[in-house]
């Protein structure tokens, strides 16, 4: 029976911290917005430092104002450049919640990518499958808006759509080339064609690579064209990180220890800043982040060699 009783003891503690575990992610933790601030030292002396706001992962659903009205106050940030990595829809009505989350940014200089959930509405899936691996393709899932998206994005906003493309931008006195591809995830990122883009822009102090999802394959091709920075997102962090051990998966190929911050790519001898944002939100039918709030990220480009 003093058996018996002790394990029942044990899996009753264990059942408690299932729940608490459970209250904080589901009820707490995705509602703890956050700024991660970074300084990268990729500019030449002398030059002004450039701020670059990094939002990524939205997945925005018309209910969540708290989340919009939070996103809308990073403009009191006075970014130079808002780099947005996509996922930025989580409902077939999230673009008035995107207005209300963007409108603020208007004039300040942006670029953006797709993500899945700026192509396809969200579909209903056990929320434990997205910590066994990378998620399904689903290109048989209803499209969204992503005509409107982008005419908010580019006509209202002023921002740049680099969905395989290439632009130069005046960015806080400083000439910057950004290149970037589409959704990675749906394999819609043309690496064959960046290089020959990318060799269209004139010389330029400073390049940016953009992309949602940080697959291998896409961040070697940015190294190999010259990105000084790369930002992504799509990982969502891992969403479900192990306290002292972190994310379980990155939602992709790319290693689990790089799935949310800042770390650096190397390829072929070329060492390059890597940021992946653990981003802002998470599908409507996983709602839960647990050692894992969401976030934005403020990075700092500096002068090289303080």
């Amino acid at each position: 029976m003093p058996a018996a009783r002790a394990g029942l003891t044990a899996l009753g503690a264990l059942a408690g911290a299932g729940a608490a575990a459970a209250v904080w992610g589901i009820g707490i933790e995705r509602h703890l917005y956050t700024v991660r601030h970074h300084t990268v030292r990729v500019l030449e002396a002398g030059a002004n430092p450039i701020r670059i706001l990094h939002v990524s992962d939205a997945h925005m659903a018309p209910w969540q104002r708290g989340k919009q009205a939070w996103m809308a106050r990073l403009a009191s940030l006075r970014p130079d450049l808002v780099v947005n990595t996509g996922d930025n829809l989580g409902h077939p009505e999230g673009l008035d919640g995107i207005r209300r989350a963007f409108a603020a940014f208007r004039g300040v200089p942006g670029v953006f990518v797709h993500g899945s959930n700026d192509l396809y509405e969200p579909s209903p899936r056990n929320p434990l499958r997205y910590i066994t691996g990378p998620s399904q393709r689903r290109q048989s899932a209803p499209p969204l808006d992503t005509d409107a998206l982008d005419t908010f994005f580019a006509d209202e906003l002023g921002w740049t759509g680099l969905n395989n493309a290439a632009r130069t931008l005046e960015v806080h006195g400083t000439p910057v080339n950004v290149f970037g591809v589409n959704d990675a995830h749906h394999r819609l990122d043309d690496l064959d064609a960046l290089p020959g883009l990318v060799s269209t822009l004139p010389e330029a102090p400073l390049t940016l690579g953009v992309t949602h999802a940080p697959y291998q394959r896409v961040l070697n091709r940015f190294a190999d064209v010259g990105a000084d920075v790369i930002l992504a997102g799509h990982t969502h962090g891992g969403q479900v990180r192990v306290p002292f051990y972190g994310a379980l998966v990155s939602n992709c190929d790319l290693p689990t220890r790089q799935a949310r911050g800042l770390s650096t790519w190397t390829h072929d001898g070329r060492t390059v800043p890597l940021n992946v944002s653990a981003g802002l939100g998470h599908s409507i039918y996983s709602p839960v982040r647990f050692a894992c709030p969401p976030e934005v990220s403020l990075l700092t480009l500096a002068p090289r060699g303080r």
